[in-house]
């Protein structure tokens, strides 16, 4: 009887190991095997139409679910992809076929945006943190290689009850680094290469150019004659964009639906959009692919839609992009159980 109790034990151990190495898919089984058709993966018109993968990613350390995403994605040169998570898991990596190569662990959790930059040959994430005040330059091993601790010497951030969240963080090519402070005073924070302050631009404001309501993304675009700042202006619904020194130059595309980030892959803009689609802009920042248009305006901008309610080309609230060298798209919604979606180009 001892020798039987032994084996069972010995076998339920086993069984619990394997079921902890189990892996499960970012997009539950459930929403894998319901009875939809083949138009209900595909999305997107002309030259930019898409079809999701739903069997693309994989939670970490078989969890049941990714846990609450309300940040970013990024890609690097190899096509790793970095996906923010508001868990003790952080920054999470997967190879480009879906698996996870490894977790960045809590010093990296609730990071609010993604921006990876190559410099010298090697490259780097930035992020920024909101809830805990900070941005931080990290490797793609996710180690933290430095951090701006709390809002810059600027009066807008003097007196008693100081308000700061960063929502965003780019690097410039001449190493200057600007953040915006999107869940506060909306201002655009600017310091040097060795993380000296610099000086402040932006406020809030709905007309004027140069202002802000929600400056909640924001991207160095290096596609010009000059490097220019695409601030994702998501309360005045449109994009707008300045010199590196913060001067107004103009506001190539409006009555976006809730714009929070952008990627830029060649000549073309994907923008991921809080209530409901994504689109994706040619060279003169014009739509010419709307994707994953939400006809349910209750699901839009909506933490809480759960997984059975899911849709597998449909948004509820796209909250980080990023293309990768072939324009397939990555698409991170704001969700409390975790939703990241692979879109793969249609040729």
């Amino acid at each position: 009887m001892k020798h039987l109790l032994t084996l069972g034990l010995l076998a339920a151990s086993f069984s619990s190991m394997a079921h902890e190495g189990h892996s499960h898919k970012i997009n539950p089984e459930a929403l894998q095997k319901a009875p939809f058709v083949d138009a209900d993966y595909v999305t997107g018109q002309g030259k930019f139409t898409y079809k999701v993968d739903l069997a693309w990613g994989e939670t970490p350390n078989g969890k049941p679910a990714l846990g609450a995403t309300h940040g970013g994605v990024a890609i690097d040169k190899v096509g790793n992809v970095y996906v923010s998570t508001q868990t003790g898991d952080g920054i999470i990596k997967f190879c480009g076929d879906g698996h996870v190569i490894k977790t960045f662990g809590k010093p990296t959790m609730m990071s609010h945006n993604l921006a990876l930059k190559e410099e010298n040959g090697k490259e780097f994430i930035y992020a920024a943190f909101n809830n805990h005040q900070k941005v931080c330059k990290i490797d793609l091993d996710g180690n933290i290689i430095w951090t701006i601790q709390g809002p810059p010497a600027h009066k807008a951030y003097q007196g008693e009850k100081v308000r700061y969240k960063p929502t965003a963080v780019d690097v410039a090519p001449d190493g200057r680094i600007y953040v915006a402070d999107g869940y506060a005073t909306n201002l655009i924070n600017v310091y040097s290469p060795d993380r000296k302050y610099i000086r402040s631009f932006g406020g809030v404001g709905r007309k004027e150019g140069g202002k802000f309501v929600t400056n909640h993304g924001l991207t160095i675009d290096t596609r010009g004659e000059k490097p220019l700042i695409i601030v994702v202006d998501r309360e005045n619904r449109k994009l707008q964009r300045l010199t590196l020194d913060g001067e107004y130059v103009d506001t190539p595309t409006t009555d976006l639906r809730r714009p929070c980030a952008v990627s830029i892959m060649g000549e073309y803009t994907a923008v991921a959009e809080l209530s409901g689609r994504c689109v994706i802009l040619d060279k003169d920042f014009k739509v010419i692919s709307i994707l994953g248009d939400n006809p349910d305006p209750k699901q839009h901008h909506n933490y809480g839609v759960k997984a059975k309610d899911w849709k597998p080309s449909i948004f509820t609230a796209p909250h980080g992009c990023a293309f990768d060298k072939d324009h397939n798209l990555y698409v991170q919604d704001w969700n409390s159980t975790g939703r990241l979606r692979k879109f793969v180009l249609q040729k």
